[in-house]
């Protein structure tokens, strides 16, 4: 079973910046893409940024110029910066792991963006 572990939230004024992470462990050799999705409460959980094993990234448009995903593969290993934070970032962050057969989940991590 892999296993999702999620850190870097937390308290940030708008404009500031947090750099998720998020470490897989277990049977995670055969997972071909890692990403963040966050969800509000009351709202549906929406990608965030994606990466394959092969490099090629997804972006939502709204993390488009401010957020990077980038990936250790020998690490199993997703990293999110996130750039020039929005209140309307506020949410809940998950990393996923996806096999193509199985997708798992973390616990996720909050993120709060607050004067």
């Amino acid at each position: 079973q892999v296993q999702l572990v999620e850190s870097g939230g937390g308290l940030v004024q708008p404009g500031g910046s947090l750099r998720l992470s998020c470490v897989a462990s277990g049977r995670s050799i055969s997972i071909y893409v890692m990403g963040w999705y966050r969800q509000a409460p009351g709202k549906q959980r929406d990608m965030v940024a994606v990466v394959s094993r092969g490099g090629s990234i997804n972006y939502a448009d709204s993390a488009k110029g401010r957020f990077t995903v980038s990936r250790d593969n020998a690490a199993n290993t997703v990293y999110l910066q996130m750039n020039s934070l929005k209140p309307e970032d506020t949410a809940v962050y998950y990393c996923n792991a996806n096999s193509g057969a199985s997708s798992y989940w973390g616990q996720g991590t909050q993120v709060t963006v607050s004067a």
